[in-house]
C-alpha cells in the first residue's frame, strides 16, 4: 500500500495546465456569434471594401507586385473562402440564438404556469372568504336584529305591564289587606 503524507492528500491535484484548443459546441457558438455580429456592421463592410479597393489598385496600377492579374481570380478566391466560412458561422450562431430563445421560452412557461397556479388558488381563497364572509354576522345585520329584539322586550313589557294593570283594577285586589291590615 502506498504511504500518503496527510499533506498530499489535503492539496487538490493542479492540473496538467489549460487547454489551448478547446473545441466544445458552447464555446465555438460564441466565437461563431462574435463573427456573424460582426459579419452584420457597417464596419466589417467598409473594411472590406477599403481592402477591395487597395487589392484592385495594387494589382492594376502595374506596380511589381503584380499577383492577381485582371479577373482577379485569386480575389474571387479569398471571398468564396470567406463566404463558405461565414454561412456556418452564422447558421451556428443561429442555432445558438435559437437554444438562448428556447430556454427563455420555457423559462416563461414554466413562469406562466406558476402565475396561473398562483391565481388559481387565489381564486379559491377569495371565494373561500366570499362564502365566511356570506355567513358572518355584518354590523347592518346585528343592528337589526338587536332591533328586533328591543322591539320584542317592549311588546313583553306592554304585555306584562297590562297584565299587573288589569290585576290592579280587578275589584277583588282592592278588598285585599294590605299591609298592616289584619284579616277577620
Amino acid at each position: 500500500m502506498a504511504d500518503y503524507s496527510r499533506s498530499d492528500l489535503d492539496t487538490p491535484l493542479v492540473g496538467s495546465g489549460r487547454k489551448r484548443l478547446n473545441l466544445n459546441d458552447d464555446t465555438i457558438g460564441v466565437y461563431a456569434e462574435k463573427v456573424a455580429r460582426f459579419f452584420g456592421t457597417g464596419q466589417y463592410l467598409f473594411w472590406q471594401t477599403i481592402f477591395v479597393i487597395i487589392w484592385i489598385l495594387l494589382n492594376i496600377g502595374g506596380f511589381a507586385w503584380n499577383w492577381d492579374p485582371y479577373p482577379f481570380i485569386l480575389l474571387n478566391l479569398a471571398f468564396s473562402t470567406q463566404a463558405a466560412y461565414a454561412a456556418p458561422l452564422i447558421l451556428l450562431a443561429q442555432n445558438q440564438q435559437e437554444d438562448r430563445d428556447m430556454v427563455t421560452i420555457l423559462a416563461d412557461r414554466r413562469r406562466a404556469e406558476e402565475t396561473k397556479a398562483d391565481t388559481e388558488f387565489l381564486a379559491r381563497e377569495l371565494a373561500g372568504v366570499r362564502l365566511a364572509v356570506g355567513d358572518m354576522v355584518t354590523r347592518d345585520y346585528l343592528r337589526h336584529e338587536l332591533e328586533d329584539l328591543r322591539n320584542l322586550l317592549e311588546r313583553v313589557e306592554a304585555k306584562l305591564d297590562d297584565a299587573v294593570a288589569s290585576r290592579i283594577m280587578d275589584p277583588q285586589d282592592f278588598n285585599a289587606p294590605t299591609q298592616g291590615d289584619v284579616v277577620d
